[in-house]
């Protein structure tokens, strides 16, 4: 009030406190949108947690517990409780979130909506990807969960934790995604859905790991990342399939073979027709191509993200399979959605430029160039969590060195956006790295060394691509046309973890096997170096002598408008994360990558 702000208790029990004052800390801001500032850059932001049965309902879910009876007019028994208002009584938690995201980064125009199903293993030809719940009975009103015309009880049943709590939230129920897109929209805000798999393999599974000679092993990771799956046995392991027909069988199997004619739309519920066994991405995709039709649009849709096991799977020497089916998804999608949406494959970073084996054969392919220069792909969509930093302690390792003075210093992070590790020089090994060994990246008698550049986007972005089978140049360039297409970065951002910078890719998450914490991290919480991180990037993206003017579609290589920052929940501070007996993944909040 009057630039004072007042902290108001009212009949506040000291007696929880030994009859005193507790002692108290308060940190009270003002969002200030000014054009270096990351509450003043960041335009687009993705929306989490892409599980949550009723996550991104805007009307009140109630669920009920026990059975209510009547006796002479009086009902006992039972009780009800909110879904999805935890934040205050009467307004539900996105409503909220969306409320504070405008408030707080009023910058921010567009918004990608995250929605997960479950995978269940890592061989391509074995998983199934199916919408998931929490439970497998609950009463709930006025809306009941169902997902592609699926009740709850024909869903995946998510794993649960020594806590016996569920590994994971639910997928979202369909109208609840139907009224978060409407109320995007209604709020002006541009819509980009992101459909996302989440891996549901539990500790102590007996699954065969394709990652083994002749996937003899048993046990695959737990709870891994999308991006493992890869044909079984994996490439460069005994016995593998990669490189045969049987490689093609398995990609197949996963993409499975549904077809837009087998949803039937009623309303807002679209529901399938087809074989019941196909659990293919193909049916999660098509799906919610016409999911989003019914909600009266999206302005971009994602056919996957981050499927880099997948995507290099060979069924010859050359032919990459996954490709050409993320292909003929793109096509679908597009006839169901129209022209206006613009559809796009959310790569990995260290995915979207080439295939480079490492098998020693000398091969290098741009596997995906047949993707990127389809006519139903409209953007290069990159997933981007390069390294900005290569910190340590002290002041005697090579950056300091240097002349940086600290690892927050904007323009040192600048400098290795597009320089540094992954364009100047490499590490060959582990033990290279922990001696700062650096390799320098060249290409010999080439002269190209931007094709191993994986932070290179301009060179990459600027000139033909020319395949290596067997390291030789072919002398017929890939379909990819310099400049035809826009970079998304359909995710970019840090955790907030000290020195978060030198590995922006990793996240904190102790029941998965993918929990690290970045390169020489001290493991304490850093909000500076996640903000650094956006407002470096954010601003160096945003100079034109960065970012070149196409001469094919006459915009910038980056669309910074797009570039989505990770991310932003659903569930609002603070009852997400404190509520941990609600949110299992509350503590991976205090080290990860939310903003």
């Amino acid at each position: 009030y009057r630039g004072t702000a007042y902290v108001v208790f009212e009949e506040l029990a000291l007696s929880t406190y030994g009859n005193r004052l507790p002692q108290l800390s308060f940190e009270v801001f003002r969002p200030i949108a000014d054009p270096d500032t990351a509450e003043g850059l960041v335009k687009a932001v993705t929306m989490i947690p892409a599980s949550g049965e009723f996550t991104y309902a805007t009307e009140a879910v109630r669920k009920t517990v026990g059975a209510f009876t009547t006796v002479f007019g009086q009902t006992t028994g039972g009780t009800t409780s909110a879904e999805n208002l935890n934040a205050l009584p009467d307004e539900a938690d996105i409503v909220v979130a969306l409320d504070r995201l405008q408030a707080m980064a009023p910058a921010v125009e567009s918004v990608s909506l995250v929605v997960a199903w479950f995978g269940n293993d890592l061989r391509a030809g074995n998983c199934t990807i199916k919408p998931g719940v929490e439970v497998a009975t609950k009463a709930t009103s006025p809306q009941v969960w169902t997902v592609n015309g699926l009740a709850r009880a024909g869903a995946h049943l998510v794993s649960r934790d020594t806590e016996d709590r569920p590994v994971y939230g639910g997928t979202p129920a369909d109208f609840a995604v139907v009224q978060a897109i409407r109320e995007m929209r209604a709020r002006g805000l541009r819509v980009t859905f992101y459909p996302f798999l989440l891996m549901d393999v539990p500790p102590g599974n007996t699954l065969p790991n394709p990652y083994s000679a002749n996937a003899a092993t048993p046990g695959q990771p737990s709870l891994p990342w999308r991006g493992r799956i890869t044909c079984s046995p994996a490439a460069g392991f005994a016995g593998t399939v990669d490189k045969t027909a049987a490689a093609a069988t398995q990609v197949s199997a996963f993409f499975g073979v549904a077809t837009p004619a087998q949803f039937a739309v009623s309303g807002d519920n679209v529901n399938w027709t087809g074989p019941a066994g196909d659990w293919g991405l193909r049916r999660m995709i098509l799906h919610y191509a016409h999911l989003c039709a019914v909600a009266g649009g999206v302005d971009a849709f994602l056919i996957g993200t981050e499927m880099r096991g997948l995507t290099t799977i060979r069924s010859s020497a050359s032919t990459y399979p996954a490709v050409t089916a993320f292909k003929a998804l793109a096509a679908d999608v597009k006839a169901i959605l129209g022209p206006g949406t613009k559809v796009g494959y959310a790569s990995d970073w260290s995915e979207y430029f080439g295939h480079q084996p490492g098998d020693r054969t000398g091969d290098v392919f741009f596997h995906l160039d047949p993707l990127w220069s389809d006519a139903n792909i409209d953007f290069i969509g990159i997933d981007n969590y390069m390294p900005l930093s290569d910190w340590r302690d002290g002041f005697g390792h090579a950056d300091a060195l240097e002349g940086w003075s600290a690892i927050q210093d904007r323009r040192y992070l600048q400098a290795n956006i597009a320089g540094g590790e992954g364009f100047d020089w490499f590490y060959a090994s582990a033990a290279d790295r922990s001696a700062q060994i650096r390799t320098p990246i060249t290409d010999g008698a080439a002269g190209k060394p931007w094709v191993f550049r994986y932070k290179d986007l301009r060179a990459w972005w600027s000139n033909p691509h020319f395949n290596r089978p067997g390291g030789m140049e072919s002398g017929t360039p890939t379909a990819w046309v310099p400049q035809s297409k826009p970079v998304w970065f359909t995710e970019l951002g840090c955790p907030a973890i000290d020195r978060g910078t030198n590995q922006p890719n990793v996240f904190f998450d102790p029941k998965s096997s993918e929990s690290f914490t970045p390169y020489f991290s001290r493991g304490w919480r850093d909000d500076a170096i996640q903000r650094a991180y956006l407002e470096a990037s954010y601003l160096w993206w945003g100079q034109g002598a960065n970012n070149p003017t196409s001469s094919v579609y006459g915009g910038r290589m980056v669309h910074v408008p797009e570039c989505a920052a990770w991310t932003w929940d659903a569930r609002p501070y603070p009852l997400f994360p404190e509520l941990t007996g609600v949110w299992t993944d509350g503590p991976n909040w205090r080290l990860g990558h939310w903003l």
